[in-house]
C-alpha cells in the first residue's frame, strides 16, 4: 500500500448531531478515519459507538434535514462529500462506492425479483443493454459461489435463505467495481457457517478487484480474521486505532481492553462472561473529559480532560497525524494506558 496516495475514504475532525427536542445528540464527536486504496479496515465497538452513523454519513444517506455537522470534514477520493450537491452524490453511491447493509431482507424490495434489482443497478451506473446487464448480473451471481445464479435471478427475496439474499447484497455492491466498500455489519443475522463463507467472499473479490472496505462489526473475531487496521470507537469517538494485530494483541485503552474480556473464547466453561459496568453516556449532554471515564477503573482527575487521539508507540519517529499516511500508525486517546497485552488474538488458533 502506498502512503503517500490518496486515502479513498478520509474523514477528519468529523462531528456530527441529530436535533431533539430542547436539544441535540451528538453522534459523533471529533471522529477522524482513513481507508487507503486496496485496504480492509475495521470499525469495532458497543451499539450507539457511533460506527454506523459514521458510515451512512460517507454517503450521505443520513436523512437530509435530520442532522446538522457541526465541524471537520468528509472525503471521497479526494472529493468533498458534505458539499457536493446530491445529484453528483447519488452517481458515487454504487459506482465511487457501495454499501452493503445489515438485513438483506430490508435493503432488497420485497416487490422485485432479484434480477430486476441487479439489472437497475447495472443499467443506471453502466448503461448497458437489458440483455448485457442479465448477463452480467448472473455471472456476478455465479463469482459469489451460488450454484443456479438464472433460478436466483427469478426468484423474489423472500424465497431465499438469509445467506444467499446477503450474498446477492454482495454481488449488487461489486456489480460497478467501485474504490470502497462499505459492509455494516453484513454477517450478524447469519449462522457461523454461512458468515465464514460471506467473509472468504468479501476478502477474495476486495483482493482481487483492488477494493478498499470499510468493515463495521461489534465481533473482534471477525475483526482479527478480516481487518488490515482497527478504530475502536466509543460515545461518538475513536478512542484506540492501528494495525488489527497490534491492537488486539496488546489492547492499551481500557474499553478496548474490555471488549476484549468480554469474548467467550477466554471464558472457562461455566463462568459468567466479563462484561464493561455501567451504561454508554448520554450524548444529548456529552462529558466534557473522556468519554469513557465513568465506566473506567483507571480514571482519575486527569480524565476529567478529554484526552487527544496521540501517537502510542515511542519507537517509531515523528508518526504523521491521522488521515495523513503513516498505515502502521498506532494511536491512543487515553492518560492511563494499559500494559499487559493479551494473551491471543480472538479467533486466532494457538
Amino acid at each position: 500500500m502506498n502512503a503517500d496516495a490518496t486515502p479513498i475514504l478520509d474523514v477528519r475532525g468529523l462531528s456530527l448531531e441529530f436535533p431533539v427536542f430542547g436539544g441535540a445528540v451528538r453522534a459523533l464527536n471529533g471522529v477522524s478515519l482513513r481507508v487507503m486504496p486496496g485496504e480492509i479496515v475495521g470499525i469495532v465497538g458497543e451499539s450507539g459507538s457511533g460506527k454506523s452513523v459514521t458510515a451512512m454519513a460517507a454517503l450521505r444517506l443520513l436523512p437530509p434535514d435530520g442532522y446538522r455537522v457541526a465541524e471537520g470534514s468528509l472525503h471521497l477520493g479526494g472529493d468533498d462529500v458534505l458539499a457536493a450537491p446530491e445529484s453528483i452524490v447519488r452517481q458515487w453511491r454504487g459506482r465511487r462506492a457501495a454499501m452493503i447493509f445489515q438485513e438483506p431482507m430490508t435493503a432488497l424490495n420485497p416487490t422485485q425479483r432479484i434480477g430486476e434489482q441487479m439489472c437497475g443497478v447495472l443499467r443506471a451506473h453502466r448503461r448497458v443493454r437489458s440483455r448485457d446487464a442479465l448477463a452480467q448480473a448472473e455471472s456476478l451471481l455465479r463469482d459469489m459461489m451460488i450454484p443456479d445464479p438464472a433460478q436466483v435471478l427469478r426468484a423474489y427475496p423472500f424465497e431465499l435463505s438469509g445467506g444467499m439474499r446477503q450474498r446477492v447484497m454482495v454481488a449488487m455492491a461489486f456489480s460497478c467495481d467501485p474504490d470502497l466498500l462499505i459492509a455494516d455489519e453484513p454477517t450478524t443475522a447469519l449462522d457461523v457457517t454461512v458468515q465464514r463463507q460471506v467473509l472468504q467472499l468479501l476478502r477474495h473479490h476486495a483482493r482481487e478487484r483492488g477494493t478498499a472496505i470499510l468493515f463495521i462489526t461489534h465481533d473482534m473475531a471477525v475483526v482479527s480474521q478480516l481487518c488490515d487496521r482497527v478504530y475502536v470507537m466509543y460515545a461518538g469517538t475513536v478512542v484506540e486505532q492501528g494495525p488489527t494485530r497490534r491492537v488486539l494483541r496488546d489492547p492499551r485503552h481500557p474499553y478496548t481492553r474490555g471488549l476484549l474480556d468480554g469474548l467467550p473464547e477466554g471464558a472457562s466453561p461455566g463462568t459468567a462472561l466479563a462484561a464493561i459496568p455501567g451504561q454508554v453516556p448520554d450524548m444529548r449532554h456529552p462529558p466534557s473529559g473522556c468519554p469513557f471515564f465513568d465506566r473506567c477503573a483507571f480514571a482519575d482527575e486527569a480524565c476529567r480532560q478529554r484526552p487527544a487521539l496521540l501517537p502510542l508507540d515511542t519507537d517509531t519517529p515523528e508518526p504523521a497525524a491521522a488521515g495523513e499516511g503513516a498505515a502502521e500508525e498506532r494511536l491512543l486517546a487515553c492518560w492511563h494506558p494499559l500494559a499487559q497485552p493479551a494473551a491471543d488474538m480472538p479467533g486466532e488458533r494457538t
